[in-house]
């Protein structure tokens, strides 16, 4: 489902383009490959600025790394304009973020079928495919509810249910129980463990219990694999 193959990313320091070799740089990513199958979780660790959230970025697409490839369900996402890889994205990949990114203005149900709005999906088939997510994150009385009505937990909740709302091969997660307390952010894990079941999961986070969940824990130091728990 996902592969990369010698991923190394560079981010410039000053406020030109970028030219690697060529201007000042960090080095985000060194030489990481790593592959993801289908049902599998795979967990990334390691200390901050180790390269975890480059590495979900550019598996999501969101960059486009200084050297190596990426291969995303049988594509290389290399080798894709900008607007290819955001078709790509729309199409295979969903993500959770930390701190949710919901619309205050809309809501549960908006927000959930942001994605299909972005696909041309007509009204009446978002409206029930985010009823039915929702209903199955444990959401069903919150459809209309706005994100300043719901709990922590329950705004993650939809912001796992709108990551699926395209039905995606690949969800990438960045520390999505760091803004939970404890009972929350393990309801929050059962159900993307459940989400895990068909699909290719990577899921960075410093929090053993949210690293207990995956199948394969990766280790990252300076943006390098120090350690693959196959």
């Amino acid at each position: 489902m996902v592969r990369l193959d010698a991923v190394s990313h560079e981010y410039g320091t000053g406020s030109r383009r970028f030219r690697p070799g060529k201007d000042r740089s960090v080095t985000a990513l060194r030489e990481v490959s790593l592959d993801v199958r289908p049902g599998t979780i795979v967990g990334l660790q390691g200390p901050s600025g180790s390269g975890k959230s480059t590495l979900l970025h550019a598996i999501a697409g969101l960059l486009v790394p200084t050297a190596g490839t990426i291969e995303l369900c049988g594509t290389d996402l290399t080798s894709l304009s900008g607007r290819g890889r955001t078709r790509l994205r729309r199409r295979h990949v969903g993500i959770v973020f930390q701190r949710f990114h919901l619309l205050p203005s809309l809501s549960a149900r908006a927000n959930v079928a942001l994605p299909l709005v972005q696909r041309g999906i007509p009204k009446s088939d978002r409206r029930e495919r985010a009823t039915a997510l929702l209903d199955a994150v444990g959401l069903a009385d919150r459809v209309t509810h706005l994100p300043g009505e719901l709990s922590g937990g329950e705004q993650q909740r939809v912001a796992i249910a709108r990551a699926l709302a395209t039905d995606p091969d690949v969800v990438v997660a960045d520390e999505p129980t760091g803004e939970l307390d404890t009972d929350t952010g393990t309801d929050v894990l059962e159900l993307l463990t459940d989400v895990g079941r068909d699909r290719a999961i990577v899921v960075a986070s410093h929090d053993p219990s949210t690293l207990a969940v995956a199948n394969r824990v990766v280790t990252l130091r300076d943006g390098r694999v120090i350690e693959d728990g196959r």
